[in-house]
Protein backbone atom coordinates (compact mmCIF):
# COMPACT_ATOMS: atom_id res chain seq x y z
CA UNK A 1 0.00 0.00 0.00
CA UNK A 2 1.41 3.38 -1.05
CA UNK A 3 1.67 6.37 1.28
CA UNK A 4 -1.20 8.09 -0.53
CA UNK A 5 -3.39 5.02 -0.11
CA UNK A 6 -2.59 4.94 3.61
CA UNK A 7 -3.53 8.61 3.96
CA UNK A 8 -6.77 8.05 2.05
CA UNK A 9 -7.66 5.04 4.20
CA UNK A 10 -6.98 7.02 7.38
CA UNK A 11 -9.16 9.81 6.00
CA UNK A 12 -12.00 7.35 5.37
CA UNK A 13 -11.63 5.94 8.89
CA UNK A 14 -11.80 9.45 10.37
CA UNK A 15 -14.98 10.19 8.40
CA UNK A 16 -16.53 6.94 9.63
CA UNK A 17 -15.69 7.72 13.27
CA UNK A 18 -17.07 11.25 12.97
CA UNK A 19 -20.19 9.93 11.26
CA UNK A 20 -20.84 7.40 14.00
CA UNK A 21 -20.20 10.00 16.70
CA UNK A 22 -22.70 12.34 15.06
CA UNK A 23 -25.14 9.46 14.63
CA UNK A 24 -25.05 8.74 18.36
CA UNK A 25 -25.48 12.38 19.37
CA UNK A 26 -28.32 13.12 16.96
CA UNK A 27 -30.03 9.83 17.82
CA UNK A 28 -30.02 10.88 21.48
CA UNK A 29 -31.47 14.28 20.61
CA UNK A 30 -34.13 12.71 18.42
CA UNK A 31 -35.03 10.16 21.08
CA UNK A 32 -35.31 12.86 23.76
CA UNK A 33 -37.68 14.85 21.55
CA UNK A 34 -39.76 11.70 21.05
CA UNK A 35 -39.85 11.10 24.81
CA UNK A 36 -40.99 14.67 25.43
CA UNK A 37 -43.78 14.10 22.90
CA UNK A 38 -44.70 10.87 24.72
CA UNK A 39 -44.05 8.57 21.75
CA UNK A 40 -43.90 4.82 22.34
CA UNK A 41 -40.66 2.84 22.10
CA UNK A 42 -40.97 2.28 18.35
CA UNK A 43 -41.69 5.96 17.76
CA UNK A 44 -38.70 7.02 19.85
CA UNK A 45 -36.35 4.63 18.02
CA UNK A 46 -37.72 5.68 14.62
CA UNK A 47 -37.24 9.36 15.42
CA UNK A 48 -33.73 8.62 16.70
CA UNK A 49 -32.82 6.81 13.46
CA UNK A 50 -34.35 9.47 11.21
CA UNK A 51 -32.63 12.32 13.05
CA UNK A 52 -29.27 10.57 13.07
CA UNK A 53 -29.12 9.52 9.41
CA UNK A 54 -31.01 12.12 7.37
CA UNK A 55 -28.09 14.52 6.96
CA UNK A 56 -25.65 11.80 5.93
CA UNK A 57 -28.11 10.25 3.49
CA UNK A 58 -28.63 13.61 1.79
CA UNK A 59 -24.88 14.17 1.60
CA UNK A 60 -24.18 10.76 0.10
CA UNK A 61 -26.89 11.22 -2.53
CA UNK A 62 -25.41 14.58 -3.53
CA UNK A 63 -21.89 13.19 -3.94
CA UNK A 64 -23.27 10.12 -5.74
CA UNK A 65 -22.24 7.47 -3.22
CA UNK A 66 -25.38 5.35 -3.36
CA UNK A 67 -26.87 3.54 -1.66
CA UNK A 68 -26.00 5.88 1.23
CA UNK A 69 -23.66 4.40 3.81
CA UNK A 70 -26.25 4.76 6.58
CA UNK A 71 -28.51 2.35 4.66
CA UNK A 72 -25.87 -0.29 3.95
CA UNK A 73 -23.65 -0.28 7.04
CA UNK A 74 -25.29 -2.00 10.02
CA UNK A 75 -23.27 0.08 12.47
CA UNK A 76 -25.35 3.20 11.81
CA UNK A 77 -28.58 1.43 12.69
CA UNK A 78 -26.96 -0.23 15.71
CA UNK A 79 -25.61 3.07 17.05
CA UNK A 80 -28.90 4.90 16.57
CA UNK A 81 -30.91 2.10 18.20
CA UNK A 82 -28.45 1.94 21.10
CA UNK A 83 -28.69 5.70 21.63
CA UNK A 84 -32.46 5.67 21.33
CA UNK A 85 -32.74 2.77 23.77
CA UNK A 86 -30.41 4.50 26.21
CA UNK A 87 -32.53 7.63 26.16
CA UNK A 88 -35.78 5.64 26.51
CA UNK A 89 -34.73 3.37 29.35
CA UNK A 90 -32.42 5.81 31.16
CA UNK A 91 -34.44 8.99 30.75
CA UNK A 92 -33.63 10.19 34.27
CA UNK A 93 -29.89 10.04 33.66
CA UNK A 94 -30.07 11.85 30.31
CA UNK A 95 -32.33 14.54 31.76
CA UNK A 96 -29.65 15.46 34.29
CA UNK A 97 -27.84 17.19 31.43
CA UNK A 98 -28.65 20.86 31.12
CA UNK A 99 -31.03 21.13 28.16
CA UNK A 100 -30.10 17.65 26.79
CA UNK A 101 -31.79 18.01 23.40
CA UNK A 102 -29.91 21.15 22.44
CA UNK A 103 -26.62 19.93 23.92
CA UNK A 104 -26.77 16.64 21.98
CA UNK A 105 -27.97 18.54 18.92
CA UNK A 106 -24.91 20.80 19.14
CA UNK A 107 -22.59 17.80 19.49
CA UNK A 108 -24.20 16.07 16.52
CA UNK A 109 -24.09 19.28 14.50
CA UNK A 110 -20.34 19.56 15.07
CA UNK A 111 -19.63 15.92 14.23
CA UNK A 112 -21.70 15.93 11.07
CA UNK A 113 -20.57 19.34 9.79
CA UNK A 114 -16.97 18.14 9.99
CA UNK A 115 -17.67 14.63 8.66
CA UNK A 116 -19.75 15.96 5.78
CA UNK A 117 -17.03 18.38 4.75
CA UNK A 118 -14.27 15.79 5.04
CA UNK A 119 -16.21 13.25 2.99
CA UNK A 120 -17.08 15.83 0.33
CA UNK A 121 -13.39 16.73 0.02
CA UNK A 122 -12.47 13.05 -0.12
CA UNK A 123 -14.82 12.57 -3.06
CA UNK A 124 -13.45 15.53 -5.01
CA UNK A 125 -15.80 18.41 -4.12
CA UNK A 126 -14.39 21.93 -4.37
CA UNK A 127 -13.90 24.13 -1.30
CA UNK A 128 -17.25 25.93 -1.56
CA UNK A 129 -19.19 22.78 -2.38
CA UNK A 130 -17.54 20.87 0.47
CA UNK A 131 -18.36 23.59 3.00
CA UNK A 132 -21.99 23.72 1.88
CA UNK A 133 -22.30 19.94 1.97
CA UNK A 134 -20.79 19.93 5.45
CA UNK A 135 -23.35 22.48 6.59
CA UNK A 136 -26.21 20.52 5.00
CA UNK A 137 -25.01 17.28 6.60
CA UNK A 138 -25.01 19.00 9.97
CA UNK A 139 -28.47 20.57 9.76
CA UNK A 140 -30.27 17.78 7.90
CA UNK A 141 -30.97 15.54 10.87
CA UNK A 142 -32.36 18.35 13.00
CA UNK A 143 -34.66 19.46 10.18
CA UNK A 144 -36.13 15.96 9.72
CA UNK A 145 -36.50 15.45 13.47
CA UNK A 146 -38.39 18.71 13.93
CA UNK A 147 -40.61 18.16 10.89
CA UNK A 148 -41.61 14.69 12.10
CA UNK A 149 -42.89 16.15 15.38
CA UNK A 150 -44.49 19.12 13.62
CA UNK A 151 -42.11 21.81 14.83
CA UNK A 152 -40.55 24.59 12.79
CA UNK A 153 -36.93 23.46 12.28
CA UNK A 154 -34.40 25.40 14.33
CA UNK A 155 -32.47 26.30 11.18
CA UNK A 156 -35.51 28.21 9.87
CA UNK A 157 -36.01 30.17 13.07
CA UNK A 158 -33.83 32.85 14.57
CA UNK A 159 -31.40 30.47 16.29
CA UNK A 160 -27.65 30.54 15.54
CA UNK A 161 -27.64 27.08 13.92
CA UNK A 162 -26.64 26.81 10.27
CA UNK A 163 -24.06 29.57 10.72
CA UNK A 164 -22.27 27.49 13.35
CA UNK A 165 -22.25 24.45 11.04
CA UNK A 166 -20.96 26.52 8.13
CA UNK A 167 -18.21 28.02 10.29
CA UNK A 168 -17.05 24.56 11.37
CA UNK A 169 -17.14 23.32 7.78
CA UNK A 170 -15.15 26.36 6.63
CA UNK A 171 -12.43 25.55 9.17
CA UNK A 172 -12.12 22.06 7.71
CA UNK A 173 -11.92 23.43 4.16
CA UNK A 174 -9.30 25.99 5.23
CA UNK A 175 -7.30 23.22 6.87
CA UNK A 176 -7.36 21.24 3.64
CA UNK A 177 -6.20 24.24 1.61
CA UNK A 178 -3.37 24.88 4.09
CA UNK A 179 -2.39 21.18 4.12
CA UNK A 180 -3.14 20.86 7.83
CA UNK A 181 -3.47 17.20 8.98
CA UNK A 182 -7.09 16.09 8.60
CA UNK A 183 -7.43 15.16 12.28
CA UNK A 184 -6.27 18.61 13.39
CA UNK A 185 -8.64 20.43 11.04
CA UNK A 186 -11.47 18.12 12.14
CA UNK A 187 -10.86 18.95 15.80
CA UNK A 188 -10.69 22.69 15.14
CA UNK A 189 -13.79 22.62 12.95
CA UNK A 190 -15.74 20.61 15.50
CA UNK A 191 -14.75 22.86 18.40
CA UNK A 192 -15.63 26.00 16.43
CA UNK A 193 -19.05 24.62 15.42
CA UNK A 194 -19.94 23.34 18.88
CA UNK A 195 -18.60 26.45 20.59
CA UNK A 196 -20.52 28.86 18.38
CA UNK A 197 -23.74 26.88 18.75
CA UNK A 198 -23.52 26.70 22.55
CA UNK A 199 -22.46 30.33 22.94
CA UNK A 200 -25.35 31.30 20.67
CA UNK A 201 -27.75 29.38 22.90
CA UNK A 202 -26.38 30.78 26.15
CA UNK A 203 -26.20 34.39 24.95
CA UNK A 204 -29.35 34.33 22.86
CA UNK A 205 -27.61 35.17 19.59
CA UNK A 206 -30.13 35.51 16.79
CA UNK A 207 -30.18 36.37 13.13
CA UNK A 208 -32.57 39.16 12.05
CA UNK A 209 -36.22 38.16 11.80
CA UNK A 210 -38.59 39.72 9.29
CA UNK A 211 -40.86 42.35 10.79
CA UNK A 212 -38.69 43.04 13.84
CA UNK A 213 -36.38 46.05 14.45
CA UNK A 214 -32.73 45.31 13.53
Amino acid sequence: MTEQQVVTELHRTLVLCLDLGGTFAFALSGAMVGIRRRLDLFGVLLLAYAASTAGGVGRDVMIDTVPPVALRDWRYLAVSVAAGGLAFFCTGVVKKLRDPVRVMDAVGLAFFAVAGTQKALLYGAGPLGAALLGMMTGIGGGIVRDVLVREIPAVLRSEFYAIAALAGAACVVAGGLLRVPVLASAVVGGVVCFGLRMIGIRRGWQLPVAGTPH
